[in-house]
């Protein structure tokens, strides 16, 4: 199982890498065509929006195929995206080009969650799969931007000349071959099969369970965090005179944060279940946004960004773990498409609301509005504890 889910993260780290490396490479050419930030913006909410109205469909498809046919449609999506933008290196295209690979990245993941789910034997499996699978992302957000970034500035005559976009494009576009490439051999697991009765079923039935609404509650409360993170802090940092380098540091400590606790989060979830990590990180996260806006130095900043990034690491694959666990197997695919769809949802939605109301109020409210709610909301977390079943009767 290990060279299993070791194939599965690397295949998951080029397929979104060819996203992250597009989501720098589009706005870059935009903006060096003379588009407003305003255009820009829009063009970087594409590359959630495809993922808000496909998360659904993508995981009923996942439940009836498996693993493979989303992950080859997947690799066909990004592929097209990116080879478009070589041929067709214009504003329209790189539009075209972020809802493909948006979407692309949106049904793998699905893919690749529900067949980890399923390969794992029990709960502390569970844990221990998503702690390593949730490692990919984190990998792949620097490696998409960082590879991306070389081309531009060095595969032309010029530094971000159009040869050095087209080299960056062809790339990109070969990063989801090697995903496949990867993945092509895995074994499938067998399908759950689809009885009458589940003919009629519909998405919203899923929140009639309480602990599936609980959970998708506690999912968008702490991405809220991510959201707000990301807009604040360069907002703060304009206010107290930083420099772009060392927003970019506070920013990127988050990140680097995030991922190394997920290295160590398979030793640490052995021992912890996932409602007490969920509380946990609910209550730490709401005390870090309390003090956050307080504090005028970089270096407490970063301090308050690693703390931060430690939290919310461990978040993803311990919900990850809940849903498998309180979803029917049959509608796994389902399920992570609903808590897809609403995490994108929020990412598009949420920094118009934070924008509006740091302009009205500031943004240091902004942190402390969103840090009281997530604070609150971790007694929902905690009631997603499993029940005890009762004692036997003799």
């Amino acid at each position: 199982m290990k060279r299993e889910l070791a194939k599965l993260i690397v295949g998951q780290i080029f397929l979104h890498a060819c996203m992250t490396g597009m989501r720098l490479a589009t706005p870059l050419l935009a903006l060096q065509q003379g588009y407003s930030t305003m255009a820009v913006g829009v063009l970087l909410a594409l590359f959630s929006l495809t993922q808000v109205f496909m998360a659904i469909p993508a995981g009923r498809f996942t439940d009836r195929h498996g693993l493979k046919p989303p992950v080859r449609i997947s690799v066909a999506m990004a592929c097209l995206g990116a080879s478009l933008a070589v041929v067709w290196p214009v504003f329209p295209i790189l539009c075209i080009g972020a809802l493909t690979t948006g979407g692309a990245t949106g049904v793998t993941v699905i893919a690749l969650q529900r067949h980890v789910g399923r390969i794992s034997a029990d709960a502390n499996q569970l844990k221990e799969t998503f702690s390593w699978l949730a490692i990919g992302p984190a990998v792949s957000n620097f490696i998409g931007p960082f590879f991306a970034g070389l081309m531009i500035d060095h595969a032309g005559a010029m530094p971000a000349d159009a040869d050095g976009f087209r080299a960056t494009f062809v790339m990109l576009s070969l990063f989801p071959l090697v995903s496949w490439f990867w993945i092509r051999n895995i074994q499938e697991k067998p399908i759950a099969p689809q009885l009458a009765e589940h003919a009629n079923l519909r998405v919203w039935d899923l929140l009639h369970e309480p602990l599936m609404r609980r959970l998708l509650l506690v999912n968008w409360l702490l991405s809220s965090c991510w959201d707000v993170h990301t807009f604040v802090v360069p907002v703060l940092g304009h206010e107290r005179g930083f420099s772009a380098s060392v927003v970019g540091t506070i920013l990127g400590s988050f990140a680097v944060a995030s991922a190394l606790i997920r290295v160590v989060l398979p030793w640490v979830a052995r021992h912890l279940q996932e409602y007490r990590l969920l509380t946990g990180a609910m209550i730490c996260a709401g005390s870090i946004f309390a003090v956050y806006p307080l504090f005028d130095s970089a270096l407490a900043m970063g301090i308050c960004s690693v703390c931060l990034g430690v939290v919310l690491g461990v978040v993803q694959p311990m919900v990850m773990s809940t849903l498998h666990q309180i979803t029917p197997p049959h509608r796994q695919g389902e399920a992570l498409g609903l808590r897809i769809m609403t995490v994108n949802a929020s990412s598009v939605v949420m920094p118009l609301i934070f924008g509006a109301a740091g302009a009205v109020v500031g943004v240091s409210v902004v942190f402390w509005v969103v840090g009281s709610a997530v604070a609150s909301g971790a007694p929902q977390a905690w009631r997603l504890r499993p029940k005890l079943k009762a004692p036997a009767s003799h």
